[in-house]
Order: C-alpha cells, then structure tokens, then sequence
C-alpha cells in the first residue's frame, strides 16, 4: 500500500473489507526472537511509549520505507520520523488549544459519576425482587470496569493529571486498590513494552492473552468469568519482581480493596451467607469480562507482527499493528475511547487522556488517510466471527513475520 502520495510500497499480506486482513502471507525473516527476550533499556520504550520516536539504540536496524520523493541530503528513516513529527504538531495545537475540562475534566467526571453511583449499586442488592436486584448487579458491574478498566488505564499513562506525584497515588488506587493488581508490573508491562514495542514479536505482540490449550468456545464465551479470579492470582505472582516496600504496599491494598467489596455486600447489601456475597463479587466483577478479553484481542492479534530487528518506524508500526472498533455507548463509558473507538490514536498519544483521543480522532485518521497510510477499523461481530473461524491460526499457533516489501 502507497506510503506517500504516489510512492507505492506494499507488505506481503491480503486486506480484507479495505482493512489489513489478521493473516499476511509473509516473506520468511528467520526464527523470531525468544519468547523470554528481555526488554530493552527501560528509557528507551518509555520515550516511545509517550509518542516521540527517539533516535536508534545500538543494534537497532528498524524498517524504512523505499522509493518516492525525498528532500536532498534526506535520508529514509528522517522521512518517516518527519511523518510522525507533522502528526505530532497537529495533534499538539488541538491539546494546547483544549481546556483542562477537555484534556481531564471529562473522564475525571465520569469516573466521579461511578463512585457515585456504588451506594445505589449496593443498596438495589437488598431488594427480595428481581428487577432491583438485577438493576443492583449491572450497576456495580459497571461502575466496578468503569474503575478497574477506564481507572487503571488513564492511571498507567498518568493521562488523569499532568502531576506525577498524582499521577503516581492514581495508579496505586486504581490499579492496585481498585482492579487487584500491581501498578509497577502494570505500567512496566503496558505502557513499557506493549505501547513502547506494539506488535513486535515477543514484546509487545499480545501473546499474553493467548491460551492455546483451551478451545475457541471456552476461551471466547466461558473463561472470562474466571478474569477476577486470575487478575489477583497473576499480581501475587508478579510481586517477585518488585521490591519489598512495594510488594507488601501491593498487598495491603488489594486485600483492602477485596475485603471492603465483600464487607459492603454483608453489612450493606444484606447478604446472609458469605459464599452468596462471594458469588456476587464474581457476577459484578466478571460482568463486562467477554468484551475485556474479547477488545484485547481482537485490537491487535491478527495484524501485522514484526521481528524486534526488523520493524518499521513508530508511525507505520501503529498504523499497520493497531485497529480501532466503532462505538458503543456502554464500553465507551466502562473501557473509554482510547481502547475502543480511538486505540489508533491511543497508541500514537499514549498520554492523552479519553476524551482527547477521541477530539483528535478526525485528525489522525485524516492525517493517515492523506499519507496513504493504513488506518484500520472493523465491527465487534466482524472480529469476532474472525477470531472464532481462525482460532487455532490467530491464538494457538505463533504469528507470523511481517516484512515490508520496498524497503532500503
């Protein structure tokens, strides 16, 4: 697919609907990397992760594009950072331009309407009818991803305040007293490796969320209910890796943060046993679980994948290897623009928060339009039947390379 206005360049691949298909058929690039690899410097993927492409790392032989007009004395890798240059200039006058109620204000607003909103949650729970009960269960269903999906997401990018301090309370309340988890594995893991190295083959390539033993119907339709039973489980395990200090703060809080959802459902709620209040923490907890699990996948898996030594810079690497699904007003609300609606310009400006990436989404994908660039969108049902046809091809076996064709 052209790269620049009338300067063909093409990967080995099929497009399906007009969009990048989930199964390029690939020039050989050699075995990819180990899966274990260890990360590269930390700086290195951090200054990606925030939307600047930094100069190469020793080693470092990233794709460039061949062919079309260059300015003398350009080199190809300068005409690919100067894409992402222009991009960023027009994204920044947008963020300049925005009041602090666009750049935060709304999504703190809506997390604040979720708080509000778990006394209703809790007190529909002591209904003996059906429908209160049940509008009791969706409430706290919702407003529990709002927090622990939304929350801890705009926490990791620090994209809730322009604070660090803040920024660094945020991720431990929400990630870690809200969702169960470890902020510092969270925020190295996420924002570190899947934003700094997207789509690279043992990095940021979404292999995490691949279980090739289980079958495509119990992945797809069974398994996410056990998401709140396993997010707790994998934190204790990653708490090896940080330090004591850290590990015990970890501790307290997740303890703290389970503990007051199910004293709230005794002494609140009204539950009589303490396994029909366990239960329901499981329901609320697992309720918005399948398009979790399902928006994780389906955003990337299937896309274009790349060796570590071989990819191409930041702007085609996120406009081949990220895809965004259409709207929906209720995981707009509990995941947030930037994992639904706006992943494209999440993963180029990881640090804007949800309401931003959406007012820059007309800019972006005219931006990457106008270049030739591919900006990939596809329906929920649309990914969904894919994944459940090629199940074995896209979560069992190991992707394939991608290798552009028409590069220097």
């Amino acid at each position: 697919m052209p790269l620049e206005d009338g300067d063909p360049v093409s990967w080995r691949g099929q497009q399906v609907n007009g969009e990048v298909s989930s199964t390029p058929q690939l020039r050989g690039t050699g075995d990819p990397p180990p899966w274990g690899m260890p990360a590269p410097d930390g700086s290195r993927t951090e200054a990606m992760a925030e939307g600047w492409e930094p100069g190469p790392a020793p080693g470092d032989r990233d794709v460039t594009f061949g062919g079309g007009p260059q300015r003398a004395g350009q080199e190809p890798w300068q005409r690919e950072e100067a894409l992402m240059g222009e991009l960023s200039e027009l994204v920044q006058k947008v963020v300049k331009s925005s009041s602090w109620w666009e750049r935060h204000g709304v999504d703190i607003s809506i997390l604040t309407c979720s708080f509000l909103l778990l006394p209703a949650g809790f007190l529909c729970l002591r209904s003996a009818q059906a429908i209160p009960f049940l509008a009791g269960v969706l409430t706290l269903g919702v407003v529990h991803h709002t927090l622990t999906v939304k929350g801890s997401h705009l926490a990791s990018h620090n994209a809730l305040t322009e604070s660090k301090s803040w920024g660094k309370v945020w991720a431990i309340f929400f990630i870690e007293l809200c969702s169960a988890f470890t902020a510092e594995q969270a925020t190295y893991n996420h924002v570190k490796i899947h934003h700094g190295y997207t789509n690279v083959i043992g990095l940021g390539d979404s292999s995490t969320w691949k279980v090739p033993f289980l079958n495509r119907y119990i992945y797809m339709f069974i398994a996410p209910l056990a998401v709140p039973i396993i997010t707790p489980l994998v934190a204790l395990d990653l708490l090896r890796n940080v330090e004591w200090k850290a590990a015990l703060r970890t501790l307290c809080c997740m303890f703290l943060g389970l503990y007051c959802h199910y004293w709230l459902l005794l002494h609140v709620s009204g539950f009589q046993s303490p396994w029909s209040a366990l239960l329901c923490m499981l329901l609320t907890r697992s309720l918005l679980a399948h398009p979790y699990i399902h928006v994780n996948i389906f955003q990337h898996i299937g896309l274009p994948m790349f060796a570590a030594d071989r990819k191409p810079k930041r702007i085609h690497l996120m406009s081949l290897g990220v895809l965004n699904l259409p709207r929906n007003a209720l995981l707009d609300w509990s995941f947030g623009h930037s994992l639904i609606s706006c992943h494209v310009e999440h993963h180029l400006f990881p640090g804007l928060s949800d309401n931003m990436c959406l007012k820059i989404k007309p800019i972006v994908s005219q931006y990457l339009k106008q270049k030739k660039l591919p900006y990939n969108e596809d329906t929920y049902a649309s990914r969904l039947r894919l994944f459940l046809q090629r199940y074995e091809e896209l979560m069992v076996h190991a992707p394939p390379i991608t290798e552009l064709v028409g590069i220097q």
